[in-house]
C-alpha cells in the first residue's frame, strides 16, 4: 500500500528528494504520515483537498477486506 501512496505523491511532488513517509502500525490501524517540503504542499494537498481526499478514497479501496485500516496524514515538513 506504501507503493501506492509512494507513486501517487510522486506524480504531484516537484521536489522528490526530501518527500518523507513514516509509518507507525497500531493494534487497529497502520498509519502513514507523508513529510513534504513547503513548496509542495498545495500541489499534493490539491485545492480545496480534493487531490488529499482523492487519495485517501483510493487507499481505502485498494486496502484488503480483513486487514488493517490505513489513516493518511500530509503534514509540512520542519527542518530541525
Amino acid at each position: 500500500m506504501l507503493d501506492l501512496i509512494k507513486y501517487v505523491v510522486d506524480q504531484f511532488a516537484e521536489d522528490k528528494a526530501h518527500v518523507e513517509y513514516v509509518t507507525e502500525e497500531t493494534d487497529e490501524a497502520i498509519n502513514v504520515t507523508v513529510l513534504l517540503s513547503d513548496s509542495d504542499m498545495g500541489k499534493v494537498i490539491g485545492k480545496q483537498g480534493k487531490i488529499a481526499k482523492a487519495l485517501r478514497t483510493l487507499v481505502r479501496c485498494a486496502t484488503p477486506a480483513g486487514s488493517k485500516r490505513y489513516n493518511l496524514e500530509i503534514k509540512e515538513r520542519t527542518e530541525a
